[in-house]
């Protein structure tokens, strides 16, 4: 059992209850959402609701509404989060209604979907939340019962007196304990106590997204509204010179044809643009306003240059190739232990521009009148967004109101909430309510992309084959993919880490575990091919280098914890059975820390037809404690998917500033009948606090891939896709 200090007071829960007491309706009931249809011992649609805390809500009939507080990505925190809250509060999960919390961050800290970090930071409060309520409601029936609190137990929402045999349901005393003081202390449970963290919890919109009941922000509709869509200039360095609308304006259902410049006089770090003046058409519906965006005559001009893929590849390689660059670490004497070596091996990896690809494209609601701006749609940083409209708007917070919609995919794209600032511009200008839309061609070619990347690694060997120094110089667009700290940093007496930046005029951005998302790949695929060099089973190798770490660790800024890295890579090659060669099956391996979580990932190839296919991913990971499993493993599948399938066929290529994709007719994602066959996760078990999977399976997958590809073909890849020439 843990002692832990309340943060909040009364007066916070109330400010945030009256705030969340309407929740988001978005014109359909909520109420039986996340409720087993059917199902006996399901409490009834209360008559009155009572706010316990600014998490908790409880109705007359034990029914509990609990409020999830950050953005609804895919990542599953919208049931992982709730069902903390309702461990601590020992209640029924069969009476739990979940709902989406509003923008407050008076009361709900860091409500953000970025890094998977959502319930590493939000572990101890949403415990807290439900420990809180908890005694509140046994004060409560304290009082109604004349006993002391200490007498009292609970189980599922049931408060019983044993000596006197009385007990409370949560209904019957929830009045009472809205009135109650907000303790200053309470108790959370032991782990060995927990009866539904750990458990296997179905998604609380998985009913109605199969159902296809209104839950995104493309759902949300409000009477009167219009709807706008942007042109924006066709090449990177391009802009507006000129424009005719005649035609689109005398359209049907058309009401204006408006320039919108959107960047805040105080950007914040989620502002993120390339084309700061947009053409927008407003109009009645849909299908009008595309037809107005083809009749629209645009001039355009070159502002700045206009590179191409080219370009970005000989930049970069000449950028690793070059004495130039940050040196992030040096440990012992690199320079001196590779000119004494007796062999070296060099490799260099690259990887092209991603685009992010929601199958949601980017869209916002927004009714901006003099005194007020409202806003509804799927964003992952609203907090953001709430200071960037703002300074746009020239509004207080106060008057801003955003509302979270669930995101049909984010990846980080909704991160930088530039849509939602174009649709409050085009509003406030308008004076009506719109909803703005991208179609698929504006979101692919607009920027925000997964940067250009890449890297140069060298590895010294000594006449007996060890591994003597380590280096590696990493070069990115706008971003460097280098994380200087992480394995094998600590593993070796002389390293050295390097890191360049390579400018552009096209917008790069947060994609899936940025950085990562490329350097696990490469390195892991270099450290295989060391482990060949020096004639060593590719786990061994990595675990050799691990005792070492573990038994006398170089540096005092190593990121990881090496016995819990070294841990996954164990079970992975328990689990995987790998050493034991099956026919037909060639594998490789792969394993990487990022955002808190460890994983280690065996892919194996099985040849169908000619052609090498993933038939299984093994998959071991260390999160700490599992909220949930069912969500959990959904996330390592999940990412494992996406890895893959970025790994083999996708990239964004650019000629004269613009871009070669725009849609999916040529912009290649994984099918269906290419994904693995099976996969299988499993866990570490142990009692360290939760860190999160939205993006930890993605990067050490397709290091596995490359590994195994080699293996089935006896050809290293060094340059991503794998499987596109």
């Amino acid at each position: 059992m843990t002692l832990i200090k309340t943060k909040y007071n009364r007066r916070s829960f109330l400010k945030v209850s009256g705030a969340a007491g309407g929740g988001l309706l978005l014109g359909f009931s909520w109420l039986n959402g996340c409720m087993p249809a059917g199902e006996s011992g399901i409490a009834s649609i209360p008559n009155e609701w009572f706010e316990i805390n600014g998490f908790i809500k409880i109705g007359d009939t034990g029914l509990v509404t609990i409020f999830s507080p950050n953005p609804e990505i895919g990542q599953n925190v919208k049931t992982s989060m709730p069902l903390i809250v309702a461990e601590e509060l020992d209640v029924d999960w069969k009476n739990v209604v979940v709902e989406q919390a509003p923008l407050n961050t008076d009361i709900f800290q860091r409500q953000i979907a970025g890094g998977s970090q959502s319930i590493r930071h939000g572990w101890k409060a949403l415990r807290m939340a439900g420990a809180t309520g908890k005694r509140m409601l046994m004060e409560a029936a304290a009082q109604k019962l004349s006993v002391p609190v200490s007498e009292l137990t609970v189980s599922q929402g049931v408060i019983s007196h044993q000596a006197s045999g009385k007990s409370l349901s949560y209904g019957e005393v929830a009045s009472l304990a809205a009135t109650m003081e907000v303790p200053e202390e309470v108790e959370l449970k032991d782990n060995k106590d927990f009866k539904l963290i750990g458990t296997k919890v179905k998604n609380v919109d998985g009913q109605k997204i199969v159902t296809g009941q209104p839950l995104f922000g493309l759902d949300y509709q409000r009477e009167g509204m219009l709807i706008a869509m942007i042109i924006h200039a066709p090449a990177f360095g391009m802009k507006i010179k000129s424009f005719d609308a005649t035609e689109a304006k005398a359209m049907p259902g058309i009401k204006d044809v408006i320039t919108v410049n959107t960047w805040p006089d105080e950007p914040q770090w989620s502002d993120l643009s390339a084309f700061r003046e947009l053409i927008a058409v407003v109009g009645d519906t849909t299908w009008q306003v595309l037809k107005a965006k083809k009749a629209v005559k645009v001039e355009w001009e070159v502002d700045t240059a206009l590179e191409s893929t080219a370009d970005h590849i000989e930049r970069l390689k000449k950028a690793v190739e070059s004495d130039q660059g940050n040196v992030a670490r040096v440990d012992g004497d690199p320079d001196k232990a590779f000119a004494e070596a007796d062999e070296i091996i060099e490799s260099s990896f690259t990887a092209p521009f991603l685009a992010h690809n929601t199958m949601e494209p980017m869209n916002f609601f927004a009714h901006v009148t003099d005194t007020k701006a409202e806003l509804v749609g799927p964003i992952q940083t609203p907090e953001y967004l709430e200071h960037s409209l703002a300074s746009l708007l020239g509004m207080s917070h106060e008057q801003i109101d955003i509302k979270m919609t669930r995101m049909g995919g984010g990846f980080g794209r909704r991160l930088y909430g530039n849509f939602a600032n174009e649709a409050a511009v085009i509003s406030q200008l308008m004076k009506a309510p719109i909803k703005l839309i991208y179609t698929r061609e504006d979101d692919m070619t607009q920027g925000a992309y997964r940067p250009a990347y890449r890297v140069k690694y060298r590895a010294a060997l000594d006449a007996d084959k060890n591994m003597t120094a380590f280096e590696v110089k990493a070069a990115g667009v706008d971003d460097p993919p280098l994380f200087a700290n992480r394995y094998p940093a600590g593993t070796l007496a002389h390293y050295k880490a390097t890191e360049v930046k390579v400018d552009s005029n096209i917008t790069t951005a947060a994609w899936r575990a940025p950085r990562s998302n490329f350097i696990a790949g490469a390195e892991q695929a270099f450290l295989d091919e060391v482990a060949e060099k020096v004639g060593k089973d590719p786990i061994d190798f990595r675990l050799e280098l691990f005792d070492k770490a573990m038994a006398n660790p170089v540096g005092e800024k190593n990121d990881y914890d090496a016995e819990r890295y070294a841990g996954v890579i164990k079970l992975v090659k328990e689990r995987s059975n790998w050493g034991v060669e099956t026919p037909g099956i060639k594998r490789g391996m792969a394993a990487y820390y990022c955002h808190n979580s460890y994983v280690a990932q065996v892919v194996d190839l099985a040849e169908l037809d000619g052609e090498w296919r993933v038939k299984k991913v093994w998959c071991a990971v260390d999160c700490g404690i599992v909220v949930n499993r069912e969500g959990a493993v959904n996330m390592m599948e999940g990412g494992i998917v996406d890895g893959l399938g970025h790994a083999m066929f996708s990239q964004m290529t650019f000629k004269d500033g613009k871009p070669d994709q725009s849609n999916f007719h040529n912009y290649q994602l994984i099918r269906q009948e290419q994904a693995p066959l099976e996969i299988e996760t499993f866990f570490v078990e142990n009692n360290i606090d939760p860190t999160g999977l939205g993006e930890p399976p993605l990067p050490p997958v397709i290091g596995a891939l490359a590994n195994a590809l080699y293996q089935a073909t006896g050809k290293r890849y060094y340059d991503q896709p794998f499987l596109v020439s």
